[in-house]
């Protein structure tokens, strides 16, 4: 949460300089305008070069680039003693171009039908990278107007109405828009067929007034806090509504093996003579009402039990409108046609096959609703022996909606999953010569009818393109234990360190079956995950260590201090866990299938490796007894270059990877002011 307006004039000014033409400006400013009305501004304008080259010659020079611009406008007046009113509202506009994805890999033993095409394209890509000497951090993206614009606003009013000494009222309302309009090709390639350019997968916006994302968001909360004379029961009770609306179509246009110079205005050739446009829109609404109570009484002094109950309903509301273009090959004799991408609830004469049509809206379909209504639950004990030692068991039941996606033909939409979990915990405090805490929790969580992400595998000659869809497939447990820790020795030197030990297994994978109006379409499922493997994004260790010592100096010099972070977390996996996923990295052939500088880090592309980063700042606050700070900053300070995600495109005949920033730099200077 920001912080709240305070009653004195107050404020400071920040600029910071670094690394890949970083510059960045915040700014605070406080003003009491009155004892029962006080406002808090805060500015922030951010801009840096992407750390990621682009030698396309085609589009943007480099990606992974930083500009935004943000605000935030604080307000609290105080109607009456016990009546406050807080308002915030936020504004923030980031216009990137977005990540660039980086080729790593590709199948040359695949030299017929699509497959051959995308890996002995990917190969060549592969060679043009090597010859240049590319490393991890160049890119070769085609591009040519490459961009990610959002903008967000919302604001939150919290009305609090102290009633009684043991009664407090709060209401929380809020209402949000954000939009988003992007231009992006999804996977990296710069690919050829001879000498003609084609783009397997490049997406745009719709036309020059719409948006891929437009959502408004409304939400309102009541809260009856109270307790009891003898302070012994504390007790809530709430109500929540959460209702999510479209502001228009949310639609884009994706281009599938063809080559374009505007995908936005369907200026494309088809020079594969199977390439196609997707135009898709839809409007989705989403409601949520839950009603909640939640107590926590004490049994004794030290021991403390407390309970909540919550039931929720969801909706979820979509309506869709998808075609695809198949554009005309002249040589060929093949005529431009118009489908339904959506064989199933908009088929046509041939099975698997979309109905031809003359206009997106004779394509429109709307979804049953996607209704889901659960109960929820926790239960936490509380023992507390001394006043600096506390002990705690935990139970809860938790629960995720249901959804639906209608870009995933046959399998829009989704049940909701549910997870038990236990906790067992304990927290300490000391002091002394030698004063911190140490808290430590060991958990486990039992998912069942989880929300799996899948790939869905086209047949091959459908015309259609591999998609991921949500299925309810999965049983998976997840078990670990967490230590947050503090120790400072003489007042100059602390030490904090966080520990996480994660150990997870998918239990079981039962897909859905593929209905007979697909069979001609999609062959089959690809898990990201397998039985009794770890889940995706779930490294098994994480450690994060601080060093801070601050040095004895005199007062008027100012505080200055000197941290080193450093963190270390395990390899995991970013799709499927086993070696077999990629049968084509093999002896002598592997060499192709790398590029120049990036060893392949895992047998298994798909596993991302351990990381050992470490970060540097020098503090000096109060500069010379001035209201001014300084600092210097280093991220990353070893270099180091590794992946954070993987395509996941090898079904494709190639792989990509997108990879995390390098060493970076920075020097900041704060001005404070006001009483």
């Amino acid at each position: 949460m920001p912080q709240k307006p305070t009653d004195r004039l107050e404020g400071w000014v920040e600029g910071s300089a670094g690394g890949y033409n970083l510059m960045r400006g915040q700014m605070v400013l406080n003003v009491p305008l009155a004892d029962t009305f006080k406002v808090r501004v805060t500015v922030d304008r951010n801009k840096r070069d992407g750390y990621v080259k682009n030698h396309s010659g085609t589009g943007a020079d480099d990606f992974a680039n930083v500009n935004y611009f943000a605000a935030r406008l604080s307000i609290v007046a105080d109607l009456t003693p016990d009546l406050e009113n807080y308002t915030v509202a936020t504004y923030s506009h980031s216009f990137g171009r977005g990540y660039g994805s980086r080729l790593i890999a590709c199948d040359q033993r695949q030299t017929t039908g699509i497959l051959g095409i995308n890996a002995q394209a990917a190969c060549a890509q592969i060679a043009r990278q090597n010859a240049r000497g590319d490393g991890p951090l160049d890119s070769d993206i085609s591009n040519p107007n490459p961009f990610v614009n959002q903008r967000t606003w919302q604001v939150i009013n919290t009305t609090t109405w102290q009633a009684s000494d043991d009664l407090t009222v709060k209401n929380i309302a809020s209402y949000s828009e954000f939009r988003e309009r992007l231009s992006n090709n999804l996977n990296g390639d710069n690919f050829f067929l001879g000498t003609t350019p084609f783009q397997v997968t490049f997406q745009d916006v719709f036309d020059t007034t719409s948006n891929q994302a437009a959502e408004s968001g409304f939400t309102e909360e009541l809260q009856l806090h109270g307790k009891t004379g003898d302070g012994r029961f504390d007790w809530q009770l709430g109500a929540y509504v959460e209702l999510s609306r479209p502001l228009g179509w949310n639609q884009g246009r994706t281009g599938a093996y063809v080559n374009c110079t505007s995908i936005r205005d369907i200026a494309c050739t088809n020079p594969l003579g199977f390439g196609s446009i997707t135009q898709a829109s839809q409007k989705a609404s989403f409601d949520s009402k839950g009603l909640y109570a939640q107590g926590t009484y004490k049994l004794t002094d030290q021991l403390s039990m407390t309970a909540g109950l919550r039931y929720t309903w969801d909706t979820t509301k979509v309506s869709a409108r998808s075609s695809r273009l198949n554009l005309a090959v002249p040589a060929a004799g093949v005529p431009q046609i118009l489908r339904c991408s959506d064989p199933l609830n908009n088929p046509g004469a041939t099975p698997g096959t979309g109905k031809v049509v003359t206009d997106i809206n004779q394509c429109l379909y709307t979804y049953p609703l996607n209704k889901s209504h659960a109960p929820t639950w926790m239960v936490d004990l509380e023992y507390k022996p001394a006043s600096d030692l506390l002990f705690y068991a935990k139970y809860a039941r938790g629960y995720r909606t249901g959804g639906i996606n209608p870009n995933n033909f046959g399998f829009e939409a989704w049940d909701p999953e549910k997870v038990d979990t236990y906790e067992l915990g304990a927290k300490a405090s000391f002091h002394g010569a030698v004063s911190g805490y140490f808290n430590i929790t060991g958990f486990y969580n039992d998912f069942s009818n989880q929300q799996l992400s899948v790939g869905v595998s086209p047949v091959l000659g459908s015309g259609f393109a591999g998609s991921t869809a949500v299925v309810n497939a999965g049983k998976s447990r997840l078990s670990g234990i967490e230590v947050d820790s503090s120790a400072t020795f003489f007042d100059s030197l602390r030490f904090d360190l966080g520990y996480a030990y994660l150990d997870t297994e998918l239990k079981s994978f039962v897909p859905p079956t593929i209905p007979p109006a697909l069979s001609s379409v999609f062959a089959g499922f690809t898990q990201n995950q397998i039985v009794g493997g770890p889940l995706s994004l779930s490294p098994k260790h994480r450690v994060t260590l601080t060093g801070t010592y601050t040095l004895p100096v005199s007062e008027h010099l100012g505080r200055i201090s000197l941290s080193a972070t450093y963190v270390y977390t395990s390899a995991q996996y970013f799709s499927r866990a086993d070696d077999a996923f990629v049968p084509f990295l093999d002896g002598t052939n592997s060499v192709q299938l790398r590029t120049a500088n990036i060893p392949l880090w895992d047998a298994n592309l798909g596993r991302l490796p351990a990381t050992n980063l470490v970060n540097l700042n020098l503090n000096w606050n109060e500069f010379l007894g001035q209201p001014i700070d300084l600092s210097a900053f280093v991220t990353n300070v070893t270099n180091q270059i590794y992946p954070v995600a993987t395509g996941s495109t090898l079904s494709q005949g190639y792989e990509t990877a997108i990879f995390g920033a390098p060493r970076m730099w920075g020097i900041r200077i704060k001005y404070r002011f006001g009483s």
